[in-house]
């Protein structure tokens, strides 16, 4: 059996759980954002910055946000692993995408907790 460099000691079924999960996180944080604008009858910046003040649509953003970098990450090495064939150009995707994926975290972090 050859091992994959670029799995860093994670498995199908590693994945396949981490999939799930993450795409339960995100359905759930849909469905808030969704209450959300089912219930406010005008939606104003006031509003949705009052929305987002509480600590409870902060932490549920920042595990959404950390649930879509992860459920991305899959994605990505899934398709390029099957697709790319030639190992450089396929690292150097990966790297691309590692460094915007940490980007849009960092991103994530920053403006959640700078509201």
């Amino acid at each position: 059996m050859v091992d994959s460099i670029a799995t860093v000691g994670r498995n199908g079924v590693h994945d396949f759980i981490l999939l799930r999960a993450t795409a339960i996180v995100l359905t759930l944080y849909t469905v808030l954002i969704a209450v959300f604008f089912i219930v406010t009858p005008e939606v104003t910046f006031n509003s949705w910055h009052g929305f987002f003040e509480n600590m409870g649509v902060k932490i549920a953003t920042l595990l959404a946000i950390i649930s879509l970098v992860v459920h991305a990450w899959i994605g990505v090495w899934q398709v390029l692993t099957d697709y790319v064939k030639p190992a450089f150009l396929r690292g150097s995707l990966q790297f691309v995408f590692s460094v915007t994926l940490l980007a849009y975290l960092s991103a994530g972090f920053i403006i959640v907790w700078s509201v």
